[in-house]
């Protein structure tokens, strides 16, 4: 019986290991903090740092993107967040819009980081309800940075100057 057990808690083990294996291999994760949080997220258990998210809401607000990104990725740092992965995409839209001309660099930036925030929303969709975003769903925010990439004739009109920021 000694033996039989053994075998059992060997079996176990293994095959516990080999789902961690395919895991890794299906999410890809960056780093040891998306690693830990990827699992946590399986099993029910990650949550963001509330405090951190907030203050990255505030920076955000105040115009300060760069340092807004980099809280909201301390509040988040395996990035298994949704909500808080919208703002780190909005942060790049803010920074990279420009009455002359836009950013592609960081607009293509925020369109990776909110692909990465509709694939982890059960709804394929994030909304916020933020009364200081003038885009407060995906949609809205996915269609104006590939709006923003595309090169038109509207882009090279002197009336550009007075296009309001969302």
């Amino acid at each position: 019986m000694k033996a039989t057990a053994i075998r059992a808690i060997g079996l176990g083990l293994s095959l516990v290991y080999g789902a961690f294996i395919v895991w890794l291999y299906v999410a890809r994760p960056q780093s040891l903090s998306e690693i830990g949080g990827g699992m946590a997220s399986t099993v029910g258990l990650y949550m963001i740092d509330t405090v951190r998210f907030q203050e990255g809401r505030r920076l955000l607000h105040a115009g300060r993107f760069p340092e807004a990104r980099a809280e909201l990725d301390r509040a988040d740092p395996a990035h298994r967040d949704p909500v808080t992965q919208f703002y780190v995409a909005y942060a790049y839209y803010r920074q990279g819009w420009g009455r002359f001309y836009n950013d592609d660099a960081l607009f293509t930036q925020a369109l990776r980081t909110l692909e990465r925030a509709t694939s982890l929303s059960p709804q394929r969709r994030v909304q916020v309800n933020d009364p200081q975003l003038g885009l407060r769903d995906s949609d809205a925010l996915r269609s104006e940075l590939q709006h923003g990439l595309t090169v038109e004739a509207d882009d090279f009109s002197p009336l550009r100057v007075f296009r309001r920021r969302q």
